[in-house]
């Protein structure tokens, strides 16, 4: 029969065994991550929350903002995309053609 202290010891003898194992997978696991790194050629920066260079140049932006399509009066402007805005709603309501104000 087996007693406590037994079990106690068996308990530390396996704690201690899944640390070495815990260890090596360590161990082997920062090498595969160096090696990917070497590959792929990532830095730290590109690990400490930068874009990654992938991501920026598929992003679909291009910082150029569309081209203006409508003027207002007052100088607004408007490239013709998303919600129609309220200078050129309340010109239109007013029996305005919004191709009057195209530019």
């Amino acid at each position: 029969m087996t007693t406590l202290t037994d079990i106690q010891n068996q308990i530390a003898a396996l704690q201690k065994q899944a640390e070495q194992i815990k260890a090596q997978q360590f161990d082997q696991a920062v090498s595969d991550v160096k090696a990917k790194m070497a590959e792929y050629g990532i830095t730290l920066a590109d690990l400490q929350g930068s874009k990654p260079r992938a991501r920026k140049a598929a992003s679909g932006k291009t910082g150029i903002p569309a081209p203006i399509k409508f003027r207002g009066p007052n100088g607004e402007t408007w490239s013709g995309r998303g919600l129609m805005p309220r200078w050129l709603s309340a010109l239109v309501a007013q029996g305005n053609s919004k191709e009057k104000y195209a530019v």
